[in-house]
């Protein structure tokens, strides 16, 4: 046999592997047939009042010199301070985030802007684990000088507690809808095939509904519910 003619039987048989592959039955590639699934997505909520608040507040002043506008905020801060521990908020749980001191420009037309004074800013992150004290502290700091509070934010002191709640609660509303679904369509549920988590933890406040808070001297402070969310997505294989 002459080398053209082994060259002309390789490619013909190539040729005949390729189309027999390609006139094969769809699925004839996959390891057994493919299975039939149902999937849903559910969401589990749970609802809980916030046992932990986080306050930033702070004291702002300002004086004809750097010296007496520091001296001012000190005094007025050391107070705040002193007070916040004396109510037993340990060291811990009050963190200065903010100290700045700048100069106070002013500003007239046609001529250059020029310093009228000093301003001091100290602001402090106080955390409280009993959310029932918040009035009596705003009260307090606002008492002794403390002249900005930037937020008042709520939260859970532990927040992975309700996550595994919220998941329970998502997998049992899976399992309810799939055997809905299930019933109606004529076919059984076999066992999970898959379970992902698309999304957890997502705090939400209330805005309804929310108890009010005992404050000293009437400070309008609303704790408000918050809500915790898991959205999974679960597929089940069918008999």
């Amino acid at each position: 046999m002459t080398m053209k003619s082994r060259i002309f039987f390789l490619t013909l048989g190539l040729a005949a592997v390729a189309l027999s592959s390609a006139i094969l039955p769809a699925g004839a590639h996959e390891h057994g047939p493919q299975k039939r699934t149902l999937s849903l997505a559910a969401t589990g909520t749970v609802k809980a009042e916030p046992d932990k608040v986080d306050i930033t507040t702070g004291v702002t002043s300002e004086a004809l010199t750097a010296r007496d506008a520091l001296d001012e905020n000190s005094e007025a801060m050391s107070k705040v301070v002193k007070a916040l521990k004396a109510e037993g908020i340990p060291a811990k749980n009050i963190q200065t985030t903010n100290f700045s001191v700048q100069p106070v420009y002013e500003h007239k037309e046609g001529s250059t802007p020029f310093i009228t004074g000093y301003r001091v800013v100290n602001t402090v992150r106080i955390g409280l684990t009993d959310t029932k004290q918040l009035g009596a502290i705003l009260d307090k700091v606002v008492s002794l000088g403390a002249n900005t509070i930037d937020s008042i934010e709520f939260s859970v002191a532990e927040p992975e507690t309700l996550k595994d709640d919220a998941r329970r609660r998502a997998i049992e509303n899976a399992k309810a809808n799939a055997k809905v679904y299930a019933e109606t369509a004529g076919v059984r549920l076999g066992p999970i095939f898959t379970i992902v988590e698309k999304d957890a933890f997502i705090p939400r406040y209330a805005p309804a509904g929310a108890s009010r808070m005992e404050m000293a001297r009437d400070v309008p402070i609303e704790a408000g519910t918050m809500t915790v969310e898991v959205r999974v997505r679960v597929t089940w294989e069918l008999e």
